[in-house]
């Protein structure tokens, strides 16, 4: 199975996990779905400094800047399949 294939999968699995992760590894599931999908950050970081959701979102995908998005694909796969258990 192909990389794209087994990433496409793991977003599938990610969204019926038994259990709901804790928010530093959503932020992590985050940051590496959008690595992988868009590569780095496109984006200007939110405005609203008391948005703390979105600047938390932002943060975690800026610190993963520079990591190519076949890598950020693998270990978003490795890191639901470890989810899944």
């Amino acid at each position: 199975m192909d990389l794209k294939t087994q990433f496409e999968e793991a977003v599938a699995n990610s969204k019926t996990l038994s259990s709901k992760p804790d928010n530093e590894t959503l932020l992590q599931l985050y940051s590496l779905y959008k690595q992988g999908t868009e590569g780095d950050v496109n984006t200007e970081p939110p405005s609203n400094p008391f948005d703390f959701v979105s600047k938390a979102k932002y943060e975690a995908w800026a610190s993963l800047k520079g990591k190519a998005k076949e890598m950020a694909m693998e270990e978003y796969v490795q890191l639901v399949n470890r989810l899944k258990g």
